[in-house]
């Protein structure tokens, strides 16, 4: 009998097992479908795109490593003045999902100077990163090729702990592939499978670097 009821458990045991497996494959395509989906979302709205991070306005929101030290910089890549306003979670979120519904209207030109406010007025914020990669993300709609470069390589200088850091990382690496810097490209693809295994950012990444 305990030898039966040893063999039901390890039978259970496998189904979870395999249950988990499918699971995680599953949210693994999801991932890489939600990549891709803002691609299509800003292409439609006639300025070049390549694939994009999920595009949920909560994704991501929260840096893992804490609050940044440093204040985050705008799409000229100057160092905004760090407010001394206090921080208001509630307040912070209304600001950053008004940016990022800007994007969703295509209107580029005003989301880009709602995210360089944002970060201005809360460079401590938790959605600070996010608003730093997704202001990359509208330059790189608008066609500012060097506000986007600069705005993407700010997210892991400014939040290296960030989640947005590898989607942040191939954005770039696309950014100077259109620039003509071809030299560079290739060690940022490496990095993000290096560094960030696992990541749809090293999937595409690998698959760019086999392209190469």
């Amino acid at each position: 009998m305990q030898l039966q009821q040893m063999q039901d458990e390890i039978s259970r045991l496998r189904g979870i097992v395999e249950v988990q497996q499918n699971d995680i494959q599953q949210m693994k395509q999801e991932a890489l479908d939600r990549y891709k989906d803002l691609d299509s979302r800003i292409g439609a709205g006639g300025a070049p795109a390549a694939p994009a991070a999920n595009n949920s306005a909560s994704d991501g929101g929260v840096n893992a490593g804490g609050a940044p030290a440093a204040p985050a910089a705008g799409a000229g890549g100057q160092v905004p003045q760090t407010s001394t306003e206090p921080g208001d979670p509630a307040k912070e979120k209304l600001y950053y999902d008004a940016a990022f519904d800007l994007i969703k209207a295509k209107d580029f030109d005003k989301a880009s100077q709602a995210f360089s406010a944002f970060l201005r007025k809360y460079p401590n914020s938790q959605y600070a990163g996010n608003a730093q990669y997704w202001l990359g993300e509208v330059n790189l709609a608008k066609g500012d090729l060097q506000g986007a470069g600069q705005a993407f390589a700010k997210v892991s200088q400014l939040y290296p702990k960030h989640a947005k850091v590898p989607d942040s990382l191939y954005k770039l690496a696309d950014v100077e592939r259109r620039l003509g810097h071809t030299d560079k490209v290739k060690g940022i693809l490496q990095q993000v499978v290096a560094q960030y295994p696992g990541t749809s950012a090293a999937q595409l990444a690998q698959r760019d670097l086999q392209r190469l």
